[in-house]
């Protein structure tokens, strides 16, 4: 049963990085429920990667700090299909090389770059595909953070930056609803076990904390932000636009965690 309607729809996923990635374990959901799935990676490195694990699947690369390969992608992909029924936008990148600094003295070239590539790139990524996107059930799903108001310190300039993209989903939507039903979501995951995660100075600790903060004491799986982000692109969900999904196992609602505030009680 075609649950999700997704089968022979196409499906763009951008930025895969490896099997741990929650891009490719959504292509791994949309292909599974017969979507045609096509990649944009930043490298050939990664293309190399994706085309081991995905086989003989169209994928591009595409530096999306660059307007000019922004575009080339745009026409790569009208080239290889003539409709897109929805985009998964996992794009995020900060520079941490500096080192561990008070939010204070964030680095401007870095907070700058984290907008550009992390925010600005949703941007980008629909103005490009504006006319390739079905209009009455298009799909657009970004990956986000399951809260921004939380002033985690070595999360450090990446919380802002995150709230950009959780407004910019809003302000997408609205722009698109003057000519379009195209939709636009996030999906906003806890914290999760991935490689762009392992960039983050001290992620161990908070990972191994808000699991503990999870009312089921298991940290949030990728396969299931995948899966979210599968119904966010199908039109099963049709009802739901200019939202933001969180998915944190019911981590926000339990901070005063008895078990935490009194571990030897």
């Amino acid at each position: 049963m075609d649950f999700l309607r997704l089968n022979d729809k196409s499906v763009l996923v951008i930025g895969v990085a490896n099997r741990k990635s929650v891009a490719w374990q959504t292509a791994q959901v949309l292909s599974e429920s017969g979507a045609n799935v096509l990649y944009s990676v930043r490298s050939e490195e990664r293309a190399a990667t994706v085309r081991k694990l995905a086989g003989d699947v169209p994928v591009f690369v595409c530096d999306f700090e660059d307007p000019e390969s922004i575009a080339k992608l745009g026409k790569e992909v009208a080239a290889e299909t003539d409709q897109l029924h929805g985009i998964v936008h996992s794009i995020a990148f900060a520079d941490y090389s500096a080192g561990w600094l008070p939010f204070h003295q964030t680095p401007r070239p870095a907070f700058l770059q984290a907008v550009d590539i992390s925010c600005y790139s949703l941007i980008a990524t629909a103005e490009t595909f504006r006319e390739l996107l079905e209009p009455e059930q298009g799909s657009v799903v970004t990956i986000s953070i399951s809260t921004t108001r939380m002033a985690a310190e070595n999360y450090g300039y990446m919380a802002p930056v995150k709230a950009a993209l959780d407004s910019t989903v809003c302000f997408l939507a609205k722009s698109f609803s003057d000519f379009s039903n195209v939709r636009f979501n996030a999906v906003c995951p806890g914290l999760l076990k991935t490689s762009a995660s392992a960039g983050i100075p001290g992620y161990v600790d908070s990972y191994l904390f808000a699991e503990q903060a999870t009312l089921r004491k298991r940290a949030v799986q990728t396969d299931e932000v995948a899966n979210t982000a599968a119904f966010l692109l199908s039109p099963r969900s049709s009802g739901i636009n200019a939202q933001g999904l969180v998915i944190d196992a019911g981590m926000s609602i339990n901070y005063f965690d008895r078990q935490i505030v009194s571990p030897d009680s």
